[in-house]
C-alpha cells in the first residue's frame, strides 16, 4: 500500500514537472490524473501538494538560470549586474498585474472556474489560438530577438496577458508565451521570460496557499510532499532544457492540437461520461 501511494506520487510530480513549463496546463493534467488515480490522503494534503510540486517546477528554473538571474555575482561585470537588476525590474512590472487582478479573485476563481468544463473549454480555445498564431507567423521575423530588447511596456503587457491564466485551464507559460508573441517576441525570448514571470508569481501563489491550507502533516506526508517536489524539479530542469531546443527549429503548433485533443478528452470525461 504505502509502495502504491509512492508511485503515485512520483507518477503526479513527473506530470506536474512536464506540464507546468509547457503551454499546455498544468491544472488540466492534474484534475484528469487527480479523478484517474485519487491519492490516499486527506484534502488538506492534497491541497498543499499541489503547491509543493509545483514549487519543485519553479525550483527548475532558478537552479538553471541562477547565473543570469543572480545580480549579486562576483563574476558579473558591473554593466552585467544593472542588466540583471534591469530584467528583475522587467520581471517584477509583469508580476503587477497578476497580483491586482489575481489576489482579489483567488477563492472566488477556486471556488467556481475549476470546473472540468472550463478547463476543457480554455484548453481547446487557446490551442486553436497557437494553430491561428503560427499559422499567421510563419514568415515573420520577430523584433524582440533577445532579451535586452525587451522594454517595460511590453514586459507590462505580457504581466496583463498573463491574468488570463487566472481561469483554469488556460495555462500560465501559455498565456505569457501567445502575449510575448503577439507583441513581437521571438519564440526563445517568449518562453524564457515566462520562465523567469513564473518565478514571483508561481512562489506568492504557493505561499498563499501553504498558509490557507496549513503545513501539519507526519513524517511520512512530509517525505512524500518532498519527494513530490523532487521529481517535478527534475522532469522539469529535462522539460525546460527541451522545450528551449526544440523552439530553435520550430513552433508551437504541436501543442496547439495536444491542448485541443486533452480538452476534448477532459469535456467526454466529465461531462459526457459524468464523472
Amino acid at each position: 500500500m504505502i509502495i502504491l501511494e509512492i508511485l503515485k506520487i512520483i507518477l503526479f510530480g513527473i506530470i506536474e514537472g512536464y506540464t507546468e513549463w509547457l503551454p499546455i496546463s498544468s491544472t488540466g493534467h492534474l484534475i484528469l490524473l487527480e479523478n484517474l488515480i485519487h491519492l490516499d490522503q486527506p484534502e488538506d494534503f492534497w491541497n498543499v501538494f499541489k503547491v509543493v510540486i509545483q514549487l519543485g517546477a519553479i525550483l527548475a528554473v532558478v537552479w538553471l538560470y541562477w547565473d543570469k538571474l543572480w545580480p549579486f555575482s562576483r563574476a558579473k561585470s558591473d554593466k552585467q549586474k544593472r542588466a540583471t537588476w534591469t530584467l528583475w525590474t522587467k520581471i517584477i512590472i509583469a508580476c503587477l498585474p497578476a497580483v491586482i487582478v489575481g489576489l482579489p479573485l483567488d477563492d472566488f476563481l477556486d471556488a467556481y472556474l475549476s470546473t472540468p468544463t472550463v478547463i476543457a473549454v480554455t484548453l481547446i480555445l487557446y490551442g486553436i489560438a497557437f494553430i491561428v498564431l503560427e499559422n499567421y507567423n510563419r514568415k515573420k521575423v520577430f523584433p524582440i530577438n533577445k532579451m535586452s530588447r525587451l522594454d517595460y511596456r511590453t514586459a507590462l503587457l505580457i504581466g496583463m496577458f498573463q491574468c488570463l491564466a487566472l481561469i483554469p485551464g488556460t495555462s500560465r507559460s501559455g498565456a505569457t508565451i501567445l502575449g510575448a508573441m503577439i507583441l513581437g517576441c521571438s519564440r526563445p525570448v517568449a518562453a524564457e521570460f515566462s520562465f523567469f514571470l513564473g518565478i514571483p508569481v508561481m512562489f506568492g501563489a504557493s505561499l498563499l496557499k501553504i498558509v490557507k491550507h496549513g503545513f501539519g502533516f507526519t513524517a511520512f506526508q512530509v517525505f512524500e510532499l518532498l519527494l513530490g517536489m523532487l521529481v517535478s524539479f527534475l522532469v522539469a530542469v529535462y522539460t525546460i532544457r527541451f522545450l528551449l531546443k526544440y523552439i530553435r527549429k520550430n513552433d508551437f503548433t504541436v501543442f496547439g492540437y495536444y491542448r485541443i485533443a486533452l480538452g476534448v478528452i477532459v469535456l467526454i470525461w466529465f461531462t459526457l461520461l459524468g464523472h
